[in-house]
């Protein structure tokens, strides 16, 4: 199955107690993509960078076999630079700069290649954009979005009309409660499941995740992490290795997005051990086959 993935590249610079990296290879695209390629070769990649991007790091995404032939690269503007600086607890965050750039003209045109995706994933970008993309698609099997506080609370009503046209919405606990302007998480999901998404991802960071549909709740721990070093991308590889599943095993059943959800958890909590992608830059399948096994043995209660 095909897989088409729009978002955000950027050069990131992360402060965190453990160091500081500068304009270090992030966005939510690129962690989507790179997370889902360990689970499915068929990836397509739709985004915008400036002339300063580095050229190895396109080399690197073709080498996880990614499709960049959707990738623009300007020749005006920088590629989108946000810098960050996480607290002691690494819960919290400041924005120290936010220089959108290249990313600030991104008008993306769905290639003829592209347009039959078999499955979407819309990062987290203006819902304007994610509705651009969605009427360009011809019938795809599932369309999945991420969104945040900024659209919801700046753009509702596209964020509103984008909802109607996906399948699953991945958001954080906060997200929901906003979107829905109900407290209580629970009845917030079942807002939101009439709003369009038959299906409902919550992330809660260290908490875990949550699954909603019309007839399941499932809940998730996170997977336990000593040291967490960066945990900028650990939100769009939970969707990297979620949607990657769902895309291998063309299946999006109940009992498969269980499985699906646990593997997205398993590449968030390998995303976080390290700065940028570098933990996740060249993993082998047996070391995230070995962290699912000792995941499922945590999860068993019996």
């Amino acid at each position: 199955m095909s897989l088409l993935v729009i978002g955000s590249l950027a050069l990131d610079t992360i402060e965190t107690p453990f160091g500081k990296k500068e304009y270090t290879l992030g966005g939510s695209a690129t962690f989507i993509s790179v997370s889902a390629s360990y689970f499915t070769e068929n990836l397509r990649l739709v985004g915008i960078v400036g002339y300063d991007f580095p050229a190895e790091e396109i080399d690197f995404l073709k080498s996880k076999k990614i499709d960049t032939s959707g990738l623009i690269i300007s020749k005006e503007y920088k590629t989108f630079h946000w810098h960050g600086k996480y607290h002691t607890d690494m819960n919290n965050r400041d924005s120290i700069t936010t220089e959108l750039n290249a990313f600030a003209h991104f008008d993306p045109v769905i290639s003829k290649e592209f347009i039959n995706s078999d499955y979407v994933c819309l990062g987290n970008v203006d819902p304007v954009i994610q509705l651009k993309v969605i009427k360009q698609l011809n019938k795809p099997k599932l369309i999945m979005a991420d969104t945040m506080n900024f659209w919801i609370e700046g753009k509702p009503d596209s964020v509103i009309e984008m909802l109607k046209h996906i399948n699953i919405l991945v958001i954080n606990d906060s997200e929901v409660r906003l979107l829905a302007k109900e407290n209580n998480l629970i009845k917030a999901a079942k807002i939101i499941l009439k709003m369009g998404p038959k299906i409902l991802i919550i992330k809660k960071g260290e908490y875990g995740a949550m699954l909603l549909t019309s007839e399941t709740i499932f809940s998730v721990p996170a997977y336990p992490i000593e040291d967490v070093k960066d945990p900028t991308g650990a939100g769009d590889s939970f969707a990297g290795g979620l949607i990657g599943w769902i895309s291998k095993t063309n299946d999006y059943s109940d009992r498969n997005l269980k499985k699906a959800i646990i593997w997205g958890t398993i590449m968030a909590s390998l995303s976080v051990q390290s700065f940028s992608l570098e933990s996740i830059r060249k993993l082998k399948q047996s070391e995230i086959n070995e962290r699912y096994n000792k995941f499922i043995e945590i999860l068993n209660y019996n």
